[in-house]
């Protein structure tokens, strides 16, 4: 990613979810650096509080920060709730913040009673994009990137967190095929409003505390990474590129089941009451 294109992000508002550690801070920090207005979200404070000092030595200005467990759909509503409030325009939206679970791989539910790597990795983007459209369209042209994985499996839709058999990295990878299904959904439904929506595997595994707790040998860095995902925020070759999976800086192609338009309805039929249940 040229320093180029990093530029014309100079005044332009850019909310960065799980911007406190790997990919989210080195976005942040590269992002502030050019004259984005950054909007970082986390869940510790004490390490918000770093990334936030971070950016301001490297922009001269200070990030908002806003908190909130994304574990939880009325803190995601929350947060939305407080940068609508808060911002009049957003440009980006960088659903980066993940899980890959516990270091033992035991099967965890969110507050709300779902699967958590469920929660966090689908559900929480899922809604927050939905919760942001109109902000984000009312500032076309805008972006939504979601960090994915190539890391896919086929969701069965009639049990997509099964209790039997879990296995935390299945359940990781049903998560991030959902959140490449919803993208290529979210691209259609957005058509000709000037917001585009694309899911990218950043890179394989780089050297992030969520690899170094999964027990991982990290094999790229996250300075790989965060090349590819600003690709994808800020090129101007891409400005109408949307509903599409890249591996990297490479356009890819997402497990199969991503392109069964029945199974991404279906798809989001699920998580739509997953949600609505959830804030009931």
């Amino acid at each position: 990613m040229s320093d180029n294109n990093i530029d014309r992000m100079n005044d332009r508002t850019v909310l960065i979810t799980g911007a406190t550690d790997g990919l989210g801070r080195e976005l942040a920090v590269r992002l502030g650096a050019a004259g984005a207005r950054l909007i970082l979200h986390g869940r510790n404070p004490d390490r918000a509080a770093a990334v936030a000092a971070e950016v301001t030595a490297a922009s001269g200005y200070a990030p908002l920060i806003i908190l909130a467990d994304l574990s939880r759909l009325t803190e995601v509503d929350r947060l939305a709730d407080e940068i609508i409030a808060r911002t009049s325009r957003l440009d980006v939206l960088v659903n980066n913040a993940g899980t890959a679970g516990r270091p033992d791989g035991t099967r965890e539910l969110s507050a709300d009673g779902n699967e958590l790597l469920w929660a966090v990795n689908h559900l929480a983007p899922y809604r927050l994009t939905r919760r942001l459209l109109p902000l984000l369209q009312a500032s076309a042209p805008a972006r939504v990137v979601n960090v994915a994985s190539a890391g896919q499996q086929e969701i069965d839709l009639d049990d997509p967190t099964p209790e039997h058999d879990y296995n935390a990295y299945t359940a990781y990878c049903r998560a991030k095929l959902a959140m490449i299904m919803a993208t290529i959904e979210y691209a259609a439904e957005l058509d000709g409003t000037g917001v585009t929506v694309n899911a990218l595997h950043p890179a394989t595994l780089m050297a992030t505390t969520m690899v170094r707790e999964s027990g991982a040998t990290p094999i790229s860095t996250v300075a790989e990474g965060t090349d590819a995902t600003l690709r994808l925020i800020c090129d101007p070759g891409l400005a109408q590129t949307t509903g599409r999976y890249f591996n990297g800086t490479r356009q890819g192609h997402p497990h199969t089941q991503a392109d069964d338009p029945k199974a991404r309805r279906h798809l989001l039929e699920i998580s739509d009451t997953a949600v609505i249940s959830a804030l009931v």
